[in-house]
């Protein structure tokens, strides 16, 4: 594997992972993993950002309440029905919460000006596909249809996360466009998931590139999916959906050191290729993970507003 090319503050990540001797994520069970993943917030992540309310919500879930958490930016007034985005965050399906993502949430709510909804669905192994998204689909159908008392304009609702949560959203796309419903405006795939069969050729190249390796993704998916027949089915590969036109138009951002590059570009070329309206934005020198990591690279302020740019655009029209 050549570095050639990598960024130097993503190099800095990758270097601190092997000075403090973080052990691999395949390495733990989820409940460890789920621990040092939280840990690692404080010496990678930025400081977050006040926001005018936080507060919490539940959804009605197929097996329960789904917990939320919903964010006013601070530019998104309480005078007249807002925009929203609902984020589904990242963490291969096993880690990561509502406190993983708190940071990333509240800056996109400032940065575009509109509320956000974080989606806190459950988590395999406990949790086994597909309930991380029938989880991901109900709290969405749940809040557009309660938009009104949220506060919410249920026109103008778009669907995002990272990794597992990019993956999430293009599966409440394709779902949300099959059913009827909420009408979404954009949907945000961050360095997605779209095929579990984890055979894209940037798996090979960058099978050893911290900190997803091709093991760790490996780990994710043998403990989300029940057999590998779930591996051809749409909803935990969105890849393998029948056909991709008529979805909302998408904004997909891919790492150019990330074994989900090339299924992350993959799709955007499926959307657009089906008459979607894609941007595609490249971080060619970056690691997956690093929309989380402001407080060492840079590059997570400007996908935060490339981010909230694309939000407002659709937003307004």
């Amino acid at each position: 594997m050549s570095n050639d090319g990598l960024h130097p503050d993503a190099q800095r990540v990758c270097d601190l992972i092997v000075a403090v001797n973080r052990p691999p994520t395949e390495t733990l069970s989820p409940p460890e993993a789920r621990v040092a993943y939280l840990a690692a917030r404080k010496a990678l992540q930025a400081d977050p950002e006040d926001v005018a309310e936080v507060r919490a919500l539940e959804a009605a879930g197929p097996a329960g309440p789904i917990p939320l958490r919903f964010y006013r930016g601070k530019d998104a007034g309480s005078d007249r029905l807002q925009p929203a985005l609902v984020y589904y965050h990242g963490g291969g399906w096993v880690i990561g919460d509502l406190e993983s993502h708190d940071q990333t949430c509240r800056a996109i709510a400032n940065a575009a000006g509109c509320i956000v909804v974080a989606v806190d669905y459950r988590l395999a192994p406990e949790h086994k596909f597909p309930a991380a998204a029938d989880d991901a689909i109900a709290a969405t159908r749940w809040i557009w249809q309660n938009a009104e008392r949220l506060g919410i304009d249920g026109t103008r609702i778009a669907i995002g996360g990272d990794s597992a949560g990019g993956n999430l959203a293009a599966v409440v796309a394709l779902d949300a466009r099959d059913r009827g419903g909420p009408p979404v405006v954009l949907q945000v795939l961050i360095y997605p998931s779209t095929d579990m069969s984890l055979s894209f050729p940037s798996h090979e190249r960058h099978a050893e590139q911290l900190p997803l390796r091709h093991a760790t993704m490996r780990w994710f998916v043998n403990h989300y999916l029940r057999d590998a027949a779930d591996t051809g089915n749409w909803r935990a590969s969105p890849l393998r959906a029948a056909g991709f036109a008529s979805l909302p138009p998408a904004f997909v951002a891919t790492a150019g050191f990330d074994p989900l590059c090339d299924e992350g570009e993959a799709y955007a070329k499926a959307l657009a290729d089906a008459g979607v309206a894609v941007t595609r934005e490249r971080f060619p020198g970056q690691i997956h993970g690093f929309l989380n990591m402001g407080r060492m690279v840079a590059d997570s302020g400007r996908l935060i507003a490339l981010i909230a740019g694309a939000l407002r655009d659709k937003f307004r029209s």
